[in-house]
């Protein structure tokens, strides 16, 4: 797998099936590896370890309905009162953040009106912070260091 601007981390890798496996902390079983799982397993624990992000609060590839489809968010953060606060949409290094990705995560948000939304591939990130009043939003040069409540 490719290096990412993440910190690193001891995961653990094993085959199952005859497909290479990354285990999940959060899910406590072990997923096939695959570009993107490779980005979301770094990214948890940058949340987890970096963050200090609590993993009970943490749901990875939630379901969610738009527009009478089902989709399912990447990762969800949620704050201490069970409200959805931090939407990231993760994808694989080669696939670049662009505005179709930024919209992607737009229109699940509207589904789960975070007042944080990050997107990444690995090697870049970008986190925004929506405004629900004015329907604007600002970049963030970081991502917030604790979740809080939507209210």
């Amino acid at each position: 797998m490719i290096q990412l601007n993440l910190p690193p981390f001891e995961y653990k890798i094993k085959e199952i099936e005859g497909k290479i496996c990354i285990f999940d902390t959060i899910r406590r079983k072990y997923l096939v590896l695959t570009p993107e799982e490779w980005v979301r397993q770094h990214f948890v624990h940058l949340l987890v370890n970096h963050y200090q992000y609590s993993k009970n609060l943490i749901r990875l590839e939630g379901g969610l309905k738009y527009n009478q489809l089902q989709k399912r968010s990447d990762i969800v953060i949620f704050d201490h009162d069970g409200q959805p606060s931090l939407l990231i949409e993760c994808k694989a290094p080669e696939v670049p953040i662009n505005q179709a990705v930024i919209e992607q995560a737009s229109r699940y948000n509207l589904t789960l009106k975070c007042p944080y939304v990050a997107i990444t591939n690995g090697l870049k990130t970008f986190c925004f912070e929506i405004d629900f009043t004015t329907q604007g939003f600002r970049q963030l040069p970081d991502l917030p260091r604790r979740v809080i409540s939507n209210v």
